[in-house]
């Protein structure tokens, strides 16, 4: 509990630095733009900054290249206080939508990544074959969208591109074989031939083999709500997003003095930053708000993307 609270207060305590360095730095954009000579470059960067603000919500982008990634993996379910056990799961499964890979600002050995997508999974136990006769078997179709960002290293037709992603879905868990214990049985009917709704994040490498064909594993933990209490999931998600925002204030600050560690370290701190939130939600699916333990997966997939 003392270790959560810390956690609470240094994410609002970075959020507040956040804003105030933000400040100094409008000031000082402000400053800058009176400077005809720097103007064009200024307007330039200003520009590509307020694309970049918008990329979640403009799933459809004209100008971004169409992808189609398949992926198959491996998935643990687990729920807290849940004293039966589930099989193991096999996970195939398709994404569609844009990419964009583009040079950094002033870098061009360095490229800024984006990949917004629609997604289609099937979490089961069918594929793997026969599970042991106390584990629970079950089957998950899964839909949403999401959203993945990252830096990366540019090698002409090839890349090498550490990358975060975001994800929004709604799931329907089918149930095959209920546990003997009541208290258990009573856990899964919350969630069993119900759509319900779920947040996830995953951090992973994406490789460039050519231009058309990108090589991808990644590791995601997800979560899916017994009731979506949306007041409480949108303070939580705010605190997440605060904590990603000051992140990426502090990488872009890394990308001007080393701009060649920031996509390692950008990577780095952003993905621990994910596991540990989704940790803290293991037992409060909105924390740090009082609520029930959600039913969470864990996941690695490997897969391709392709590119248009």
């Amino acid at each position: 509990m003392f270790i959560k609270k810390i956690l609470f207060f240094v994410t609002a305590f970075t959020f507040i630095l956040n804003c105030t360095l933000f400040s100094q730095e409008e000031e000082r954009g402000k400053e800058e733009k009176s400077d005809s000579a720097g103007t064009e470059e200024i307007n330039s960067w200003d520009n590509d900054d307020w694309e970049d603000f918008n990329f979640e919500f403009d799933l459809f982008d004209s100008y971004k290249s169409p992808s189609v990634s398949l992926t198959y993996g491996f998935s643990s379910i687990n729920l807290h206080n849940f004293s039966s056990s589930f099989a193991n799961s096999n996970i195939p499964e398709i994404k569609l939508g844009y990419t964009t890979e583009k040079p950094a600002w002033k870098e061009e050995g360095i490229l800024k990544y984006k990949y917004n997508y629609l997604f289609l999974s099937n979490v089961t136990t069918d594929i793997q074959g026969t599970p042991s006769a106390n584990e629970i078997e079950s089957n998950l179709w899964r839909f949403g969208f999401g959203w993945a960002n990252g830096y990366g290293y540019d090698l002409g037709s090839a890349a090498i591109i550490p990358y975060n992603s975001y994800s929004l879905a709604w799931s329907r868990l089918e149930v095959k074989n209920f546990p003997a214990n009541e208290q258990d049985k009573n856990k899964l009917n919350l969630y069993n031939d119900a759509f319900r709704f779920g947040t996830g994040s995953e951090a992973g490498l994406r490789i460039k083999v050519i231009r058309q064909i990108t090589l991808e594993a990644g590791y995601e933990r997800s979560i899916i709500f017994e009731r979506h209490l949306f007041w409480k999931w949108a303070g939580s998600a705010l605190i997440e997003a605060a904590g990603h925002w000051a992140l990426d204030s502090f990488i872009d600050k890394i990308m001007d003095s080393s701009p060649y560690a920031a996509p390692v370290v950008g990577f780095v701190l952003k993905s621990a930053l994910s596991y540990g939130v989704y940790e803290l939600r293991q037992e409060k699916m909105n924390w740090p708000f009082k609520s029930a333990a959600p039913l969470a997966y864990d996941q690695f997939k490997f897969g391709l993307t392709f590119t248009f």
